[in-house]
């Protein structure tokens, strides 16, 4: 299976972000990638864990509010000696 990351698309990708509000910015700016869940094989990677974190709250929810039938999965790798978190829906 083939996952779309999405963060590839957005220089942002790498940022980790100064505070909450740009990080709830920043993840509710997601939800169209996502297409409210409707979309699977898509994930998103990052750096900040402030993200993946909020990711991970906001897309059951956006499941839930499309009645979508998705699973999410989740996933930390070490890159350069830093962590990398990824969050993915398949269906």
């Amino acid at each position: 299976m083939e996952i779309e990351w999405i963060n590839e698309q957005y220089k942002e990708s790498n940022r980790i972000f100064d505070s909450k509000w740009e990080v709830e910015e920043w993840v509710n700016s997601l939800y169209s990638d996502f297409s409210g869940c409707l979309r699977t094989n898509v994930g998103y990677a990052t750096p900040d864990e402030n993200v993946f974190l909020r990711l991970s709250e906001e897309l059951p929810r956006w499941a839930e509010y499309t009645h979508a039938q998705v699973e999410i999965h989740t996933d930390t790798q070490i890159v350069d000696g830093k962590p990398l978190y990824k969050i993915w829906v398949t269906a």
